[in-house]
């Protein structure tokens, strides 16, 4: 039976032994002839072929093996080292050859070149290449189960850190910076290789894995005040606001300057006594919630014909630009510039200092994260026979469940590195091993376990149980409390639903959803959800007709209320959710016309 090929997902014919084809392809592939991104491969369950020469395939590199043995050989590494060759001389070679998904499901890759038998066609470079670029910086992966190395893959692009050198130059949108960012004493390889180090984002902090008062249950985290106000996990909040002298039709533009009382919806003197004739702030001025950072005029919304008579001068309105409703902090620097199309342009960028705060997101490098439940004064912590106090308190629960073996093993190389004074390696597959670490604090007279005899900070006495204490790299995440937190009464609608405006930005309602109203009828709790569904958010009493069953309106001219159908005068007032009555307006909009049935209140 003949096979069928494929390339690049198209039917094109068939071959006599697609087996024999594929292996060819490859053959001319390493020898050169062919071109390296073409990719091969055969389905013996379904006889076919599939070629792909196509953009957009992810691949990757792995040495060939041919009959159990390596192509790469010690004479290519020397060459290598002796800069005689390079990395696309050994492509060109076939020594090294990208795949590709689909030609990966004809591979059988051996991870150590001491592990290859004459099944084997491929072996890595590395075994920590089969990683990405994220989770191969995280230490210890192989320990861990992996949805929490993808979580922590996740949490290492929320840390804070030094996202750029040059930050003071930048005008980002929003940006965080962490005050005294530590490179951890656990690194992997890729980690060193692409120098993350010079951006760390995290610091190292003194660990114990025990409860305390019940204050870290699950999650929660207990971090030592004191170690906070020596500036532990300390960061800084940037966002920048930005406005543009924008021109219009007509010959006019918007204009930067201190509003004047003529202005249209003039904020007042104090509003703008913080402006410079210019109308920015100056650097260094200490700003609030809803505060003018530039001020700004532009022309009126809508143009009007002007008269001879009229001797008026241009009606213009106010256009400032304010901080957010919710965020206050210290300017930082005003940027001065001309954007494309050679309009002013002015930047204010404004910095808020985060000290870590209750409720304030922290995680380790292992998916573990938790909020602060719980700031405690260091004289309240327990303490070693040396003296060290723990910076933060972990809870026992959160290591077997998750099976984040990683996390312990990082404690302990991270207290024997502390000690010793060097990095240790957590690459994947081939990094430090715990037997070292152990060596390491049995030389420095601890406990080769990690574990240590505490003594309750409180009492003076000694705790009943040894505590596993270590030293481990945390991330402060980009989740702080202060920029989550929200509360409203009342505040705008939506003109449309005259519903609470959504979202914490706007001053919205929070959302009572389905779930919640789920609750409310199992409770039997109807005056509660009628006040929250109906008082608290849109609610509107309506005309309905007693004749017809329409929506009705109140006519002031004859001070009496009108059904707007049957223009009958016997209409009721109905208490309903204003969506209900958007609803019924649609509803007749397509042509079909809903009648309202009401009977006396029983």
């Amino acid at each position: 039976m003949k096979t069928s090929i494929f390339l690049n997902g198209r039917f094109t014919g068939f071959h006599d032994d697609g087996e024999v084809l594929a292996e060819e392809i490859r053959g001319k592939r390493r020898e050169g002839k062919m071109d390296s991104e073409v990719n091969v491969a055969y389905y013996q369950h379904t006889n076919e072929v599939f070629v792909n020469t196509d953009e957009g395939r992810a691949r990757r590199p792995l040495i060939v093996v041919e009959k159990g043995k390596s192509s790469l050989t010690p004479e290519h590494v020397d060459r290598v080292r002796r800069g005689e060759l390079g990395w696309k001389d050994l492509v060109k070679n076939g020594v090294i050859e990208f795949l590709d998904a689909e030609e990966e499901e004809n591979t059988l890759i051996a991870l150590k070149e001491e592990d290859l038998t004459a099944d084997h066609t491929h072996l890595e470079i590395d075994a920590s290449n089969i990683l990405g670029y994220a989770s191969s910086q995280i230490p210890f992966p192989e320990y861990n189960m992996a949805p929490r190395v993808l979580m922590a893959a996740q949490h290492t692009k929320q840390s804070l850190g030094l996202y750029a050198a040059n930050y003071n130059l930048r005008a980002d949108t929003r940006a965080h910076l962490l005050y005294y960012p530590q490179q951890p004493l656990i690194q992997t390889r890729v980690y060193r290789e692409v120098e993350n180090y010079k951006r760390s984002s995290g610091q190292n902090l003194v660990v114990a894995v025990m409860t305390y008062e019940g204050f870290n249950t699950n999650d929660a985290i207990v971090v030592n005040r004191n170690a906070i106000e020596r500036a532990m996990a300390r960061s800084a909040f940037f966002r920048t606001y930005s406005a543009t002298e924008s021109r219009y039709p007509g010959g006019q533009n918007d204009r930067f300057c201190v509003p004047d009382a003529t202005v249209q919806n003039y904020l007042g003197e104090e509003a703008y006594a913080a402006l410079d004739e210019d109308g920015t702030v100056s650097p260094e001025t200490l700003v609030k919630k809803n505060s003018v950072l530039i001020g700004r005029t532009s022309p009126p919304r809508f143009l009007k014909e002007i008269n001879a008579l009229d001797m008026e001068v241009e009606k213009r309105r106010e256009s400032s630009v304010m901080t957010r409703g919710n965020e206050d902090g210290i300017v930082d620097a005003v940027i001065i510039s001309k954007n494309t199309s050679g309009n002013k342009m002015f930047k204010v960028r404004v910095r808020n200092p985060n000290v870590p705060e209750i409720g304030d997101k922290f995680a380790s490098r292992f998916g573990q994260k938790g909020v602060i439940s719980l700031l405690v004064p260091q004289e309240d912590l327990p303490f070693t026979r040396e003296g060290i106090v723990p910076d933060l308190i972990l809870n026992p629960h959160a290591i077997p469940g998750r099976m984040t073996a990683g996390h312990l093993l990082e404690m302990l190389g991270g207290k024997a590195c502390s000690l010793s004074g060097r990095i240790g390696d957590g690459t994947a597959f081939s990094g430090d091993k715990q037997k070292t670490f152990e060596d390491e604090l049995r030389a420095y007279g601890l406990e080769p376990t990690g574990k240590e005899v505490l003594y309750d900070g409180k009492t003076g006495k000694k705790l009943y149980a040894k505590i596993y204490v270590g030293v481990i790299y945390y991330q402060r995440l980009h989740h702080l409390v202060n920029l989550k937190m929200h509360a409203r009464s009342r505040g705008p609608t939506q003109m449309l639903t005259h519903q609470p405006t959504e979202g914490r930005a706007r001053e919205g309602g929070l959302r009572l959803g389905e779930m919640e109203r789920d609750c409310f009828i199992g409770y039997g709790a109807a005056s509660l959800l009628k006040e929250r569904m109906i008082d608290s958010s849109d609610k509107a009493v309506m005309y309905v007709c007693r004749e017809c069953g329409s929506l009705g309106y109140y006519d002031r001219m004859k001070n009496k209320p009108k059904c707007s159908f049957c223009k009958s005068t016997r209409l009721d007032q109905v208490e309903m959710s204003y969506a209900f009555k958007l609803l019924i307006d649609e509803m007749k909009s397509t042509g079909i016309r809903p009648k309202l049935n009401l009977r006396d209140r029983g």
